[in-house]
């Protein structure tokens, strides 16, 4: 049993990410792990699957040197720089662990996006039990073997299993394999048996692909299509302007001659958004969960909403795919400040800064936005969820 787990104290697991490699047999462009997969990349599929897991505390990802670019947003997962070979990145990832160890480590590879929930306990439950773990899948095709392009025998298929990831160990113990191992080994559970740790064999999943050439692509998206629940929905805000010297839009205080007036702070954009989220996941509107009769939201930042449906979408095994706020207004202006709310929002919904848009638009003088007596606010989010089961 792992040394920190116990009666009413689970194991603490970490998960270990091996994103270095280079992947050429895709084929010219960019490596599989940040190629694009059902809008998302592959990268973000994966680490989805293991942040969406409750007993999963700590995410390392281990990148190749040149991809530090594509870090941008990974705030909540611990980056590391990988090695010359697998094993090396593997010893990498486990070594930034070391200065708080967990129980538990599961290493896994990035080019396995569908990795579901199921997978993960069965290989976490074997850990209870043996030193090592890993999902694979009995090899029910006939095995040839052959010469100059000809059959020339077959091969008993008794006993054989396809590998898959995560692979679970002690950590303790496959760190201590990693740093007494010597040459190349096909995955981790060759680097454990070789340091005479048992590896135990659960179910794995046919869905569980590895993304190894073009044609694996077509064949990720067909089963994350399958298992997605895709939900968008619209929100629009309308608050009047009242005497004041700036408005909070989307997150920014934007200096102007009037404010804006409400209960709450009035932030149009981020109502507009909260009301979005709140659509898509068919609960209401802010009014039903922080009605304004309640004298205790008086004054209170916008954030709290937003945080609040966001985190409800969550709590439903959803997460925001993107969003889109339209700021409807003739003053203030609000490009110069556009970036800034991107940011304060994606900051809030703890998400990428590029999956967020905000914009503005003049109603070109016409109606009450045009006469500026105030600024309305659209908005519309998706949001997914498919791989937490």
């Amino acid at each position: 049993m792992p040394p920190h787990s116990g009666p009413g104290n689970p194991p603490r697991i970490a998960a270990v990410i091996v994103a270095a490699g280079r992947g050429t047999r895709v084929g010219p462009g960019a490596p599989k792990q940040w190629r694009a997969l059902v809008g998302r990349r592959v990268a973000d599929w994966t680490l989805d699957a293991f942040r969406a897991h409750p007993g999963i505390g700590r995410i390392v990802l281990v990148h190749h040197p040149d991809d530090r670019a594509e870090l941008t947003g990974l705030n909540d997962v611990l980056t590391v720089t990988g090695g010359a070979t697998r094993e090396a990145s593997v010893a990498s990832g486990l070594a930034a662990l070391a200065a708080d160890p967990p129980d538990l480590v599961l290493i896994h590879d990035v080019a396995r996006p569908l990795v579901t929930r199921d997978t993960i306990d069965r290989v976490i439950a074997a850990l209870t039990d043996a030193p090592g773990a890993a999902p694979a899948l009995a090899v029910t095709d006939a095995l040839w073997t052959a010469a100059d392009g000809q059959v020339s025998g077959t091969q008993d298929r008794s006993g054989l299993f396809r590998a898959q990831t995560p692979q679970g160990f002690h950590y303790a113990a496959i760190r201590q394999a990693h740093e007494d191992h010597v040459g190349p080994a096909a995955d981790d559970v060759e680097v454990a048996r070789r340091a005479g740790l048992d590896v135990t064999i659960v179910a794995g999943d046919e869905r569980n692909v590895k993304i190894t050439g073009p044609e694996d692509f077509a064949r990720a998206e067909q089963y994350l299509r399958g298992r997605m629940d895709i939900r968008t929905g619209l929100g629009y805000d309308v608050h009047a302007f009242e005497d004041g010297e700036a408005c909070i839009l989307c997150g920014v205080t934007v200096p102007h001659t009037k404010k804006l007036k409400g209960h709450s702070d009035a932030d149009v954009g981020m109502h507009a958004l909260t009301d979005a989220i709140y659509g898509a996941l068919a609960e209401g509107d802010i009014g039903r969960h922080f009605p304004p009769s309640d004298m205790q939201w008086k004054g209170a930042e916008s954030r709290i909403f937003l945080r609040h449906a966001v985190d409800l979408a969550r709590a439903k095994g959803y997460e925001l795919s993107n969003c889109d706020v339209v700021l409807i207004c003739e003053r203030p202006k609000i490009g110069p400040h556009a970036g800034a709310m991107q940011a304060a929002l994606a900051e809030i919904m703890g998400v990428a800064p590029d999956r967020v848009s905000v914009k503005a638009t003049t109603s070109e003088q016409l109606g009450f936005t045009g006469r500026e007596e105030g600024i309305a606010a659209q908005a519309i989010a998706t949001l997914v969820k498919g791989l937490a089961s």
